[in-house]
């Protein structure tokens, strides 16, 4: 039989009004998923992953936003996917309308048996 866990992202509570973070939700061990509803004109603080080797893929689902990896803006629109590596500093920028991000994270386990990888909130506005 198979174990799985079910949760509707609009019943987690959004940290900084924004990005409802749903791998404790779903007792994920290694893959986060956020659900980001950016209001307009909302941005993200800079930040990196290498300190947690944390890539992360970005999902432009509804609206128009930049994300900025580096020193490169990247503009994105609804359906647009974006694969940032750890070390590369990524920020989310919003244009005037609200925009809806599904970000997908995979930290690196310390070792091979570790089950409790390393996440990073340091994006996150507040």
């Amino acid at each position: 039989m198979s174990t799985y866990n079910r949760v509707n992202y609009s019943e987690v509570e959004p940290v900084s009004g924004v990005m409802h973070f749903l791998k404790e939700p779903l007792d994920s061990d290694r893959l986060g998923v956020t659900i980001a509803q950016c209001d307009p004109n909302w941005q993200s603080r800079p930040h990196d992953h290498s300190q947690n080797n944390h890539e992360e893929i970005y999902v432009l689902i509804e609206g128009k936003a930049t994300v900025i990896v580096g020193d490169d803006p990247v503009p994105m629109e609804a359906g647009d996917a974006i694969r940032i590596p750890p070390e590369a500093t990524r920020q989310i920028r919003n244009g005037e309308i609200q925009s809806i991000f599904v970000l997908i994270s995979a930290a690196e386990c310390k070792s091979r048996t570790d089950t409790e990888p390393e996440w990073n909130l340091d994006g996150v506005q507040g």
